[in-house]
């Protein structure tokens, strides 16, 4: 009876979304930090192996899914799309990043806040051409060993477009082995999402006694700082919005009010589900309704479901710089430099990725050099992070499908008229 009392309330708690129990694990861990005080450091432990559980996964998360992206990447007659569409992500991502920065630094969100048991040492920054030198590793093995993030991503980047020259070689002996080497990728990035799966089903738990933890030996403070990192995360979506996807429908001749009146129903749907992939189907549909190409709606907006993550960069900014207050770190600019590459990378690599948002700030944490703790805090907030976040991510979507489908209906144009 009981071992059946037991299996399902297990199945009870891992049907659950991942949101719904961060939030649950944040609100308990709120609750005890006030009532028991300095005495619930006793949950330290279970804070600590969920901080260690996420270290093992991060390398194998990033360098697995970047190597398997990029050699899965498609090619043939939408190239001119794709490649387009690739311009436009990866310039709008280097943007929110770089307006998350802008305004989260004078701000400085975490200005207050002290983590009594981190490692409040910051790391001596290298100069900025050393910064760009030190992306190509001297040692793959001492990079999986020292966790240099950058390094990594560089080193799968190259794994990766090799291997698409593998599988795609006219070698037929080259491509077997290609083809191969692309399905160890794919059981690689199963296994991975396997215990991923259970790391995440313990990572509430894990936030429960972190939160406990030290906000029990900090108070008030803290919940003032998450306020101060919300805020600064909403009002850079505000101004990605303004200063970047505006000008854009601008530029291309697009009608703001009309884009934002199709727009609305996935912008919304984004908002309260959390998921740009389940929005989908309806950003599809906002797309046919605003007239435009099926073939460019098609490619764009799915691809963008995966790959375009403005408003991820933004809260992973935003934090980085919340973690940097936090331990007195001042952050120059080759550290700048460095956080605005690895967030590009990582919205690529974590795509798709079950609790993207907590395996992103970790990577960023740890090639920064701040204290991983930060990510329970970031946790308790994900939910009013993340809504917003979603939202920015579909309307960039929506935007970039525009710009597009204008640029390819001018080529289109000309084409037409040429063979008149």
């Amino acid at each position: 009876m009981m071992l059946h009392l037991l299996k399902n309330a297990w199945h009870y708690y891992r049907d659950k979304s991942l949101i719904l129990k961060m939030t649950v694990g944040f609100l308990l861990g709120l609750i005890v930090a006030f009532v028991f005080g300095e005495r619930a450091a006793v949950l330290a432990p279970a804070g600590d192996l969920l901080l260690r559980l996420l270290k093992m996964i991060v390398v194998p998360v990033i360098v697995i899914t970047l190597i398997d992206a990029i050699c899965n990447a498609q090619s043939g007659s939408a190239a001119r799309i794709g490649f387009s569409a690739f311009v436009y992500y990866i310039l709008t991502t280097v943007a929110a990043v770089v307006i998350s920065l802008a305004i989260a630094i004078p701000v400085a969100p975490g200005t207050g806040l002290t983590l009594p048991h981190a490692n409040t040492k910051a790391p001596e920054s290298p100069s900025f051409v050393d910064q760009i030198l030190g992306i190509v590793p001297n040692n793959i093995f001492h990079a999986l060993v020292n966790g240099d993030i950058l390094a990594l991503i560089f080193v799968a980047l190259i794994s990766g477009i090799a291997l698409a020259h593998m599988c795609r070689s006219k070698d037929e002996h080259i491509s077997e082995l290609g083809d191969l080497l692309r399905r160890l990728v794919a059981a690689t990035r199963a296994v991975i999402f396997r215990i991923l799966d259970g790391i995440l089903q313990y990572a509430p738990i894990g936030v429960f006694a972190l939160v406990a933890v030290k906000i029990g030996n900090q108070g008030t403070e803290a919940l003032v700082a998450l306020a101060k990192l919300t805020g600064v995360v909403y009002v850079a979506i505000g101004a990605q919005i303004l200063l970047v996807y505006i000008p854009l429908l601008l530029l291309y001749r697009v009608a703001i009010m009309r884009f934002f009146r199709n727009s609305r129903e996935a912008m919304m749907t984004a908002f309260t589900t959390q998921s740009s992939s389940g929005t989908i189907p309806v950003t599809l549909g906002c797309a046919r309704r605003a007239g435009l190409l099926d073939d460019v709606a098609s490619l764009v907006i799915p691809v963008g479901a995966t790959v375009n993550m403005d408003g991820a960069v933004i809260r992973l900014g935003a934090s980085v710089v919340f973690a940097a207050n936090i331990v007195g770190q001042t952050m120059g600019f080759a550290d700048l430099i460095s956080i605005v590459l690895t967030a590009t990378l990582i919205s690529i690599g974590t795509a798709g990725v079950p609790g993207a948002g907590l395996i992103g700030l970790t990577v960023l944490l740890t090639q920064a050099g701040l204290p991983l703790d930060i990510v329970a805090l970031v946790a308790g907030v994900d939910v009013i992070l993340g809504m917003g976040a979603t939202m920015l991510n579909v309307t960039s979507d929506l935007t970039g499908t525009h710009v597009i489908d204008k640029r390819e209906t001018t080529i289109r144009d000309r084409h037409a008229s040429r063979q008149a």
